[in-house]
């Protein structure tokens, strides 16, 4: 599509035109895929509470995500008299724009991705960790004690768990040999003759354990949302905004509870690929992306099932658990990993 654009109107904005339109096939769809993914979750909560959830605005309530963004959207935006206007205003926008950033490297199939840069893994790093900016500015500008104590967990927190993330990123880079998606996703194939993805690899299982609970503790979901704990902070950094401002925090939030569910996906499931290398599994082009989206959709289910059933972590807990326990084991992962290649792919090669 690039290069036909580019004969219509030029190479510089032929280019433009075809990126633009890319982007908005990609974040447009998204926007409304948060709006289901918001149904689905207070579905499975309700369910799970033997409660019927949302259930009167459009068949099977199918609506209620749309009418909630409506009456946000209708609503007064309220600054505080004391904050910092500029700022106040900014943190939402920083924290939405993060979030549909990192989508720009993730692969939905073989060659369907907006960028194929070679070092995507550490792009979607760089991105995922500008998002604690948005949450420490909130709290900051709303010069309200709640929201900043918020903001200075939520800093925390993120940091800690980022930590253990990127040395779990590590076992599956050295495994793969590439900081590529789409590299990483085709060097899943075909683990005992039959299965696809670095899950069903015995040094890499437990890694795939490790990230998908950091995944909960980076995105601050249940029971790692100490940022906006309702008995202790109100509404943690948020507890001041209202209307769009507060809406764009939560379509924000579930955009980043998506990505990773796709980062899990790609890293240790084998992404667009069937679960097992048998041929007929394999869809024509264009229909595999099923694959990826089925596997989003059963790992978000899991971040609902999690947030539905598990009481929410002291905060000496979470620490713990992110620089006591996930810490030392995902770097004797990078050692026992780098090891086993060492003898095995490499020949015990120094």
């Amino acid at each position: 599509m690039t290069s036909w654009f580019q004969s219509l109107l030029g190479t510089g904005w032929g280019w433009f035109v075809a990126n633009l339109i890319y982007i908005l096939l990609i974040a447009l769809p998204l926007m409304l895929v948060v709006a289901m993914i918001i149904y689905a979750d207070r579905k499975i909560w309700a369910a799970m509470a033997l409660r019927r959830g949302p259930n009167v605005v459009g068949p099977f309530g199918l609506l209620q995500s749309f009418a909630d963004g409506l009456k946000v959207f209708l609503q007064e935006t309220i600054i505080p008299s004391a904050a910092n206007k500029g700022l106040f205003l900014l943190a939402p926008i920083i924290t939405f724009s993060v979030a549909l950033m990192s989508w720009a490297v993730i692969p939905f199939e073989a060659g369907m991705v907006l960028a194929d840069i070679n070092v995507g893994l550490l792009y979607i790093l760089a991105i995922s960790s500008l998002g604690v900016y948005g949450v420490i500015i909130s709290g900051w500008a709303s010069n309200s004690k709640y929201p900043f104590f918020s903001a200075m967990r939520a800093s925390a927190q993120m940091i800690s768990y980022e930590v253990s993330i990127g040395f779990v990123l590590v076992s599956v880079v050295l495994w793969s040999g590439s900081f590529n998606l789409s590299t990483i996703i085709l060097t899943q194939k075909g683990y005992y003759g039959l299965l696809n993805g670095h899950g069903f690899n015995p040094l890499l299982f437990p890694m795939a354990i490790v990230f998908l609970i950091s995944a909960m503790a980076e995105t601050a979901r249940t029971p790692f949302d100490l940022t906006e704990a309702e008995s202790e902070l109100v509404a943690g950094y948020q507890t001041e905004y209202s209307s769009m401002a507060f809406a764009l925090f939560w379509l924000g939030e579930y955009a980043n509870v998506i990505l990773m569910c796709a980062l899990n996906a790609i890293l240790f499931w084998g992404g667009w690929l069937p679960p097992l290398d048998i041929g007929f599994l394999y869809l024509p082009y264009g229909l595999n992306i099923l694959w990826l989206f089925a596997k989003i959709l059963f790992f978000f289910f899991v971040f609902s099932w999690v947030k539905a059933t598990v009481p929410r972590y002291r905060y000496d807990q979470l620490m713990r658990l992110g620089w006591k326990v996930f810490l030392p084991l995902s770097l004797f992962f990078i050692v026992l990993v780098s090891g086993f290649l060492m003898l095995t792919r490499y020949g015990g090669a120094a």
